[in-house]
């Protein structure tokens, strides 16, 4: 049974803490993933994949998974696949296609903010065209469960980018042979993927950077998972691999005032706080009346979760999360934005105002009636989202992740003109005539055209 003696969610009033208590609160995992020890020992299975192909993921998957399976059977076979739909249930089989409906909505809503041009000045027209990245590669953990959902998350946003080449590595279900997640293998069906390789972690994720013998080398690498795996993200992005920082360990922050439901309250903090002992649940409230409820309600529902989520919430809750007490709603704004959560609830009488002062945040769900659980599962947003901190640059991954913009402009020779001067200015002051010169000769050259359009003809 839960200490009661002893509340669950700690921390303090936000003004009360010191400088290094709000690190502590704010920086979370973001140690862990830059651990000199890890980072010697990820970067080892790194070199090793880039120099031994398959040899070394399957060395990998015998070490770290205790699965012995020949280089030929990396890539999932279509028997497997098969075999994967035959085996899920009727319902979950539905839920995948309602999830995979939603997501590929949201984002084709993004897709039709694709190319634009304007005139920015009388004769000269910029824009943009967004085409989709050649290839991509996407990591679907398994270590502590089955999570079909991360595939539909990272692989919907890429198909409907239009992305040419995707390539899917999944660790095998632990002590089950090398067999991957059947729910996983139904996903990259329904969505057309065939190209997925079970493979360890951060093996796979240097795989999908080099490219061996047998998994295809690709431009992009992105997929939530545990801190060696984030820290392979980091470390191929120096081989030229790019990476989306970071999606992991999982974390959540709940801002609200006393018109919440302290039930639901307690139910919606639990939700992420069962991911993982390195994930990160926190409260933040401007009553202290709350507080105290639901500090009783956590540690009466964390008891009917079974191990291991239990100890997972436990830790999520009272090591790496807890709870703010503020003195308004602008100050738990101000939290809010300073944690950068991953995911956000936001319930509140003032939901319009408090909103528009969150603007360091993965995901903000406004209400109880909008939960964490719907935002991963079937709202259709992104629920692949920075995490420790990234919030405050990155975005969560949609469509956009898998498109680049090239810059396109078309000027006249009158928009030419026009912009000569400011041209010419920089030139000169920069030290670059070639630069002036390409702009002078067609200044002169006009010059010339007008002069000898003016000039009367012999013959007249």
């Amino acid at each position: 049974m839960t200490n009661l003696a002893k509340p669950i969610l700690e921390r303090g009033a936000w003004h009360e803490l010191d400088a290094a208590a709000r690190d502590d609160l704010t920086t979370r995992g973001i140690n862990n993933i830059i651990d000199p020890q890890l980072r010697e020992s990820v970067l080892t299975i790194i070199e090793d994949v880039r120099d031994n192909g398959d040899a070394a993921l399957v060395r990998a998957l015998a070490k770290f998974d205790k699965c012995e399976i020949a280089p030929e059977n990396i890539k999932v076979s279509a028997e497997e696949f098969a075999a994967a739909r035959a085996a899920i249930k009727p319902e979950l089989l539905t839920a995948i296609r309602d999830s995979i409906a939603h997501v590929r909505r949201f984002n084709e809503k993004l897709m039709e903010h694709g190319n634009w041009m304007f005139e920015t000045a009388p004769g000269v027209f910029v824009g943009e065209k967004a085409t989709p990245i050649e290839s991509a590669g996407l990591f679907v953990p398994s270590g502590k469960g089955s999570y079909p959902s991360v595939l539909i998350q990272l692989a919907t946003p890429a198909v409907v980018a239009g992305v040419k080449k995707i390539a899917v590595v999944v660790p095998p279900v632990a002590g089950e042979g090398g067999r991957v997640d059947d729910a996983v293998l139904v996903v990259a069906s329904e969505l057309g993927i065939t190209d997925v390789f079970r493979v360890n972690g951060p093996a796979g994720i240097a795989a999908l950077a080099f490219g061996t013998e047998t998994i295809p080398k690709v431009r992009k690498v992105c997929g939530p998972g545990s801190p060696p795996v984030a820290s392979a993200q980091i470390e191929v992005q120096r081989f030229g691999t790019c990476a989306v920082m970071l999606l992991g360990p999982s974390e959540s922050l709940i801002l609200a005032d006393d018109s919440a439901d302290v039930v639901f309250l307690a139910a919606d903090l639990l939700n992420e706080a069962e991911h993982g002992p390195d994930s990160s649940s926190v409260f933040v409230t401007d009553s202290q009346e709350l507080l105290d409820k639901v500090q009783a309600e956590v540690a009466r529902q964390v008891e009917d979760l079974p191990e291991p989520r239990r100890s997972y919430a436990l830790s999520s809750l009272g090591v790496n999360g807890g709870a703010v007490l503020v003195r308004d709603m602008i100050e738990g704004a101000e939290v809010a934005n300073a944690y950068a959560a991953e995911h956000m609830q936001l319930v509140t009488r003032q939901e319009d105002a408090i909103l528009e002062l969150l603007v360091d945040v993965g995901e903000i769900l406004l209400g109880q009636e909008t939960t964490i659980s719907m935002g991963n599962f079937v709202l259709g947003i992104p629920a692949s989202l920075p995490t420790s901190g990234y919030a405050k640059v990155s975005s969560g991954i949609t469509a956009d992740a898998f498109r680049k913009r090239t810059a396109i402009a078309k000027s006249t020779r009158a928009g030419l003109t026009t912009m000569s001067d400011t041209v010419l200015a920089f030139t000169e002051h920069e030290g670059f005539p070639a630069h002036g010169n390409a702009v002078r000769k067609r200044l002169e050259a006009s010059a010339a055209a007008s002069g000898a359009a003016s000039t009367p003809s012999a013959a007249s």
